[in-house]
């Protein structure tokens, strides 16, 4: 019989292709999602999909209740999906608006892993897989709470790794670099909510960055949800999965940088992005 997976963020990119991709190949998948009407087209589909917002704390438990009750009280993967990019200089963010990065990219993250594990531990190859980023290993202009949510998501995952190892638990870390979805949409609606571009130190820069908002364009290296599909399904077949596997040319080619370069010299390349 083939693994049950939650997967978290399924309404559209990544999380919507793999839980597609994985129902259709047998898996028992549990797809879940912020809002309820998009749980409704996804079980209009054939998904097992239901809400679930992970800043929520009653959303997480009633999820939880609900996969014990469908899958006799066990979860084999648990894949991290969800999350959100707020874009800004740093200088023009409030407290506020860090903290509602972090409260669903690290804390209903948190949350939801370290409840899942009463689940995880009934499972004879156990995995909870982040859907991390490049920009948790490297940071960029610009955005700030996005870089500092996700280098906080793999502190947490690396200690979840050193803890659970000893109860034959993997946590892995997926690093994508730029996906083909609607996380710079979203991130447009984020930047026009929060960002007051008029009389900003960085107006010059605001107005290039919403000019690639609204372009049609990919950036250069864009791959599709199908690449982090294939490292997904890879990790979830393999016995003994590494801590991080890096996905496109950009996450690849900075991994490389970040273990060669000085802090200076890298910075001068991220200063050019």
């Amino acid at each position: 019989m083939k693994e049950t997976i939650l997967i978290t963020g399924c309404s559209s990119g990544i999380g919507y292709y793999c839980a597609k991709r994985l129902h259709e190949s047998g898996y028992k998948v549990f797809a879940t999602l912020k809002r309820e009407e998009d749980a409704k087209r996804l079980r209009s589909e054939g998904l097992d999909a239901f809400k679930l917002d992970v800043t929520k704390s009653d959303d997480i438990k009633n999820a939880l209740g609900y996969i014990s009750k469908k899958s006799d009280n066990k979860l084999d993967v648990l894949f991290n999906n969800a999350g959100f990019g707020q874009p800004g200089a740093l200088e023009d963010m409030s407290k506020d608006v860090l903290k509602e990065q972090f409260e669903t990219n690290v804390f209903g993250n948190f949350e939801l892993t370290k409840e899942a594990l009463r689940l995880l531990r009934n499972s004879k190859n156990p995995k909870i897989i982040q859907n991390s980023s490049v920009l948790g290993f490297v940071a960029m202009k610009y955005r700030g709470a996005y870089n500092a949510s996700k280098y906080a998501l793999e502190g947490i995952s690396d200690t979840f790794r050193l803890e659970l190892e000893p109860f034959g638990i993997s946590v892995v870390l997926i690093e994508p670099g730029p996906i083909r979805s609607n996380f710079r949409k979203n991130a447009y609606e984020m930047f026009k909510k929060y960002i007051k571009t008029d009389g900003s130190f960085y107006e010059k820069e605001y107005q290039k960055a919403i000019k690639r908002f609204e372009s049609s364009e990919d950036d250069p290296f864009t791959l599709g949800s199908d690449a982090v599909y294939d490292v997904l399904l890879k990790v979830i077949n393999s016995k003994n999965p590494k801590p991080r596997y890096a996905v496109t040319i950009p996450s690849k080619l900075f991994w490389f940088l970040r273990r060669i370069l000085s802090t200076r010299a890298l910075d001068r390349i991220l200063k050019s992005v």
